[in-house]
């Protein structure tokens, strides 16, 4: 795949994030050039910011680096690292990059949204907008045209403004929204919910995986979670709202406890549980990284990890083999990595041929709960 995006006699070099070494999906997408050509000829104040929400990779944020002050706006480590790493490739200037949870900056003039999947998160931010956009901010979603529902628009509509689509150019669509600040409401609290069999209270910020309900997945990996005072450090891989983290903690009252997400959403969730759940909070630290990479090799007793199997809207594996390869970089000798995976997704073979060996610790009709030591 070649990494160069050429538009209007301009050419970017974008990589995905991280760097592999046979890459066969693009840094952008047909919406991104959708969103480019149809802002070309705009003239922009250098002095006023102009939002990009969710750039996948910096394709947005790369393009529009010179022509004012750009604020980029995203949930996801792993998005920003490759933000920072296309605009350093392309000799550009920084922009300002903060996570959903920031304050945004005041009186933008342009605001570019890559509309995202889940609608809670899509929620979030259109209220944030409607709380600060001047009426004379233009603001333009920009998805796939399989992406875009009604539900998507009726949403734009109820909590941003009114909204009108464009036609579709190669297969991608945009979308229209006047700002509105008489829809603005109260920011909506985190989602709260129980999960009594385990007498555990979950808060969810908008983009937290599985964010009103427990997921079927780690129902099953909860009641799985070993007890034993060998465990002295224990990481929750993709820990999400935390649930997996807490409930290791309090089975293993003596261990330090690492939760890792790449989402900043989930990483506050998780915080903000374990105050609710540990009767010893600061047993569990939650940190934001791609995969294990900030994390000491050979300093981990036990990984339990339920990986994603997409990367923002892409469908691929590459993640849960990033996963279990940094797994075993950061076990001890003889420690543990329990995974678990539909059934489908064949992880045994990715796990015996990295540890050379694995069990299935349960199963059921979806799920297969495994375990490897290193």
């Amino acid at each position: 795949m070649k990494p160069a995006l050429t538009l209007h006699d301009r050419t970017l070099k974008l990589n995905r994030f991280p760097i592999r070494k046979i890459e066969t999906l693009q840094a952008w997408d047909a919406a991104d050039e959708y969103l480019i050509n149809h802002t070309h000829d705009m003239e922009l104040d250098p002095q006023r910011p102009i939002l990009i929400l969710n750039d996948s990779f910096g394709a947005l944020s790369c393009w529009f680096a010179e022509r004012a002050n750009v604020t980029t706006v995203t949930d996801s480590f792993v998005a920003k690292q490759g933000c920072i790493a296309n605009l350093t490739a392309n000799q550009l200037p920084n922009v300002n990059i903060i996570d959903c949870l920031a304050e945004l900056p005041k009186n933008p003039q342009l605001v570019l949204i890559k509309l995202p999947k889940n609608n809670r998160l899509l929620t979030w931010q259109l209220q944030q907008l409607c709380h600060l956009l001047p009426e004379d901010c233009m603001v333009i979603g920009a998805a796939k045209v399989k992406e875009i529902h009604t539900s998507t628009l009726k949403l734009c509509e109820k909590f941003l403004g009114e909204t009108k689509t464009s036609l579709a150019v190669k297969k991608a669509r945009l979308v229209f929204i006047k700002p509105n600040a008489s829809l603005a409401k109260p920011m909506p609290e985190p989602k709260t919910w129980d999960v009594p069999e385990h007498d555990i209270r979950l808060s969810n910020h908008a983009n937290v995986f599985s964010g009103e309900s427990l997921d079927i997945g780690a129902r099953l990996l909860l009641k799985h979670i070993p007890q034993d005072h060998k465990y002295k450090d224990i990481i929750d891989l993709g820990c999400g709202n935390g649930v997996i983290g807490i409930k290791a903690a309090r089975r293993n009252p003596q261990a330090k406890i690492t939760c890792v997400d790449e989402s900043f959403m989930a990483a506050a969730s998780c915080t903000e549980n374990a105050k609710q759940n540990l009767e010893a909070p600061e047993q569990l630290t939650a940190i934001v990284t791609d995969c294990l990479a900030d994390i000491e090799h050979s300093s981990a007793d036990l990984v339990l990890c339920n990986p994603p199997f997409h990367q923002q809207t892409t469908i691929t594996d590459h993640i849960a083999w990033q996963m279990f390869c940094d797994a075993k970089q950061v076990l001890r000798p003889k420690g543990e990595l329990i995974v678990i995976g539909n059934r489908q997704l064949g992880y045994d073979d990715k796990l015996k041929r990295l540890f050379g060996n694995v069990e299935i610790i349960v199963q059921n009709d979806k799920f297969i709960v495994y375990q490897s030591v290193k």
